[in-house]
């Protein structure tokens, strides 16, 4: 839809005529573009998008389109490598939201927009001067001043490229201090000069950088001779004509009368439901006069309604100091259900909504309101308020038909001033949802000439969202800034979108030692089994095939447990969860549970992989990381399986400590796992011990990552605990394989899983931990008196004869396929198989009660005792 268009009339024709201005170029060009005119001194035309959501409502689906179509032309010109290291740059205020949407549209590209408000205790990281602007100075104020010295390209995106002045303003100060090989520049619109495009490939080869440009359309503005008076003196006298009610004509002489024309001075329905299609309720009429009103009356709203839009807690309200992929995880995961709120609130026969944002505040309300858009009957639009002031016509061939004059209400630092709104007055909007930023949320917006009022004088109903002001904490009391997590490719073999892994990047640190040598370190007390790591076991050919087979015969019994385990959380712990895995058994497990959701119910639920050690507690950090980012009470914690439970009372007491220590609370410490054959937890996919094939193997079916590491010569007190990236197995990696497998049964197991949810729901599914006496009744039957060294499970077993120095394996007599692997490995260690008639678990196996260097032969067989 163009709304630019009236009957064929193009929405830059009144300028034009008038003033001899032409536009050129594209033949999409006046689709997207309109012209009006403004009071300043050094442009005095308006390029108005039709697609930018500023001052024209526009479908937040087009508007959002059009960025992320310009992202997907970046991500293609850079490739996919080039792409991963982007950084995108957007200018305020008015390509804030169009800025951020090209990032969504190049992939992972953490995003900043430049501002104008000075923020406290923010240092800039850069300014420059956008000189035809009305207001000039834009800072960048970065929460991470890494952002900007990275040596990716640097995409900078901006409405229009006209001259290109901003954008070598840009470059020359950001190179200055942070030089990179490529730029990018993104534009709805190119409308440079021949001139001017030589410039900017003068300017490239003078600071030895390759810049490139995309624009959806391309043309230029044809300007006449002393077009710049001619539009000021223009401006000047319809500003005239409104201020004493006259018309711009009478008595004019010269220059002014050549400008003279009849114009509408009513504001009808017809003519809005022409320029707005659709367009129903009440039109509202205006004084004589050619210009539209400036509705400086105080009115009467007739229904005001806040709206909580439970905004998650910590995440930026938009770009101002950087929103990265971890924040873009988060406003995806929580949009619908904020959309949903909106919906809620809107009055039941609203036929035309408008969500209106605030000056920089474009990208979140546009993204909430083109979810709104796919919920609602009515038809939605979209725009925001601007600092610009606009000469405001009431003609079809002019872009800006009516405006709201209002005062600034966020206390800006320039002082006090006006404020606008265009294309709102007599619109026919049934409702109006304002969006602010909680720093706008001040008396001024809610005082008689404010532009609550305003707004209520031209829909029956107005509604207020507020997004939390998002201000970085740099207080030096505050704790350390913890970095983003780690995703892949860079960390990790799984896909970026499936974990974040909160965890430090140790791939570059020897780490591993002989399982032996560990083993003696560890129960002599001399070291703990998380300061090293042991030699990864890389599996015979015969024991892969056996990894296989296994997948093969167990993936849809993988699937229905994930299934079960995944509608369990979304029914009784959170509709929208936060899975955090514990990194890294738990990982391949909280995959699957965001698939499933995924394939079930099309929701992206954020996952991270986290590390917790036995007798050390879980990553403090990596839950003061989440505490920042989400809500504790949506976080659920998931593994793999249970053994004896002792992870399980490791994590009640670690959360317990943290919440104290922390002053953070809503943290729910028990795990989601896929087995439950301990009977620890009360949310699972099965209390069954059966083989889980991820178990089977080491890091090659955990994303290529390492168990976790903790050792205070590599871990300081505020950073994630370790891990390294083994990225010289790739070429035994079946870690997607393993997931892929599983996610393909998903479709023949939905009706059983079904079943299964509603068997649980009424069952007794309170713990009995019968698991952990299982284990105490066999440590003193053998002698070991050592809880930690007897592993139940399948899953337990399996890594005891991996990574440890196993005794024997007690397996229960008539057990099958499931143990093939684990008879396979205790044969390649020579370690003894001994069957038992009474058995909670399908095996147990033991580790070595008496370890010493002997108890191995030469060829690193156990040695019986």
């Amino acid at each position: 839809m163009n709304i630019a268009a009236n009957n064929g009339v193009w929405s830059g024709s009144w300028v034009a005529e008038r003033l001899g201005v032409e536009l050129v170029g594209d033949d999409g060009l006046t689709a997207l573009l309109g012209l009006a005119l403004r009071r300043n001194p050094r442009r005095a035309h308006l390029l108005v998008s039709n697609v930018l959501g500023k001052h024209v409502p526009q479908s937040p689906a087009v508007v959002y389109g059009h960025g992320f179509a310009l992202g997907r032309r970046v991500r293609d010109l850079l490739g996919e490598q080039e792409a991963g290291q982007a950084v995108v740059l957007g200018y305020a205020e008015t390509a804030t939201g169009l800025g951020h949407s090209v990032a969504d549209g190049v992939g992972l590209a953490p995003y900043l927009h430049s501002t104008r408000r000075p923020v406290a205790g923010v240092a800039p990281a850069g300014g420059f001067e956008e000189s035809h602007s009305h207001a000039t100075s834009h800072l960048l104020l970065p929460e991470d001043p890494a952002l900007l010295s990275g040596d990716g390209p640097l995409v900078l995106v901006d409405d229009e490229f006209s001259t290109g002045n901003t954008v070598l303003n840009t470059i020359r100060d950001l190179h200055a201090r942070y030089p990179r090989k490529r730029y990018v520049v993104v534009a709805l619109v190119d409308m440079r000069s021949a001139a001017d495009a030589g410039r900017l490939v003068d300017f490239a080869g003078e600071i030895g950088a390759r810049v490139d440009l995309v624009a959806a359309a391309s043309g230029t503005v044809k300007l006449p001779e002393g077009v710049l008076e001619k539009g000021q003196e223009l401006v000047a006298r319809y500003e005239e004509s409104a201020a004493t009610g006259g018309r711009p004509d009478a008595g004019a002489s010269g220059l002014a009368a050549q400008f003279s024309a009849p114009l509408q001075g009513v504001v009808l329905e017809a003519d809005y439901q022409s320029t707005y299609p659709g367009a129903r309720g009440t039109a509202r009429t205006a004084p004589t006069g050619p210009q539209a009103p400036d509705h400086r009356t105080t009115p009467h709203i007739t229904h005001l309604t806040r709206i909580d839009l439970h905004w998650p807690p910590g995440l930026p309200d938009g770009g101002r100091h950087g929103f990265t992929p971890a924040h873009r995880i988060r406003l995806e995961t929580a949009l619908p259900l904020m959309a949903a709120r909106v919906a809620e609130a809107l009055p039941p026969d609203a036929r035309r909504v408008l969500t209106l944002g605030f000056e920089e505040l474009m990208y979140a309300p546009l993204r909430v309101a083109r979810e709104l858009e796919a919920l609602v009957t009515a038809e939605v639009r979209y725009s925001t308020t601007t600092r610009s002031p606009v000469l405001a016509v009431d003609d079809p061939g002019y872009a800006i038909r009516s405006r709201l004059v209002f005062p600034a209400h966020d206390n800006p630092a320039d002082g006090p001033g006006e404020r606008y709104a265009y294309n709102v007055a007599g619109a026919g909007f049934d409702a109006v949802v304002l969006f602010v930023d909680s720093a706008g949320d001040t008396p001024e917006l809610h005082a008689p000439d404010g532009l609550l009022d305003r707004l209520g004088a031209h829909a029956p109903h107005v509604l207020l969202a507020v997004v939390p002001s998002y201000v970085p904490a740099l207080t030096e009391e505050s704790p350390a800034m913890l970095p983003e997590p780690l995703r892949g490719p860079a960390f990790s073999s799984y896909p970026a979108e499936d974990v974040g892994w909160l965890l430090q990047d140790l791939s570059d640190v020897t780490l591993e030692a002989p399982t032996e040598e560990r083993e003696e370190a560890i129960q002599s007390g001399g070291a703990h089994y998380a300061e090293s790591l042991p030699v990864e076991y890389q599996p015979s050919e015969q024991y892969q095939a056996l990894f296989h087979a296994a997948l093969d015969t167990s993936a849809a019994r993988i699937a229905q447990a994930v299934g079960v385990v995944t509608e369990t959380v979304l029914a009784e712990r959170s509709p929208r969860p936060v899975l955090v895995s514990l990194a890294r058994a738990g990982t391949p497990v909280g995959v699957l549970m965001r698939r499933w959701a995924q394939f079930r119910y099309g929701v992206d639920l954020p996952h991270y992989a986290v590390s917790i050690v036995r007798g050390r507690g879980i990553d403090a950090n990596a839950l003061r990381w989440l505490a920042a980012h989400h809500d504790p009470r949506d976080v659920v914690f998931v593994d793999g399986w249970t053994g004896k439970g002792a992870i399980t009372r490791e994590l009640a007491d670690a959360v317990e400590e943290f919440e104290e220590r922390a002053g953070v609370s809503g943290f729910d410490p028990e795990i989601a796992v896929l087995a439950d054959p301990g009977s620890c937890v009360r949310t699972y996919g099965t209390r069954e011990d059966f083989l889980i094939p991820s178990a089977c193997l080491n890091s090659t079916v955990s994303g290529l990552i390492s168990r976790t590491v903790l050792r205070a010569d590599l871990v300081g007190p505020d950073d994630f605990h370790g891990a390294k990236f083994y990225r010289e197995l790739a070429g035994a990696d079946v870690s997607v394989a393993f997931l892929d497998a599983v996610v393909a049964r998903f479709a023949e197991v939905v009706d059983s899983v079904d079943a299964a949810v509603k068997e649980l729901a009424v069952a007794d599914r309170t713990p009995t931990w019968e698991g952990w006496a299982a284990v105490e009744r066999i440590s003193e039957e053998y002698g070991i008196h050592d809880v930690n060294l007897v592993k139940p499970g399948v899953g337990e077993t399996t890594r005891v004869l991996l990574r440890r120095v196993p005794w024997k394996i007690l397996a229960r007599a008539g057990a099958g396929a499931d143990l093939d692997h684990v008879r396979l490995l205790a044969e390649q260690r020579g370690v003894p198989v001994e069957e038992v008639g009474e058995l909670p678990y399908t095996c147990v196996g033991l580790i070595h009660p008496k370890y010493t260097r002997g108890a191995t032969g030469a060829d690193g067989k156990a040695v019986n005792v």
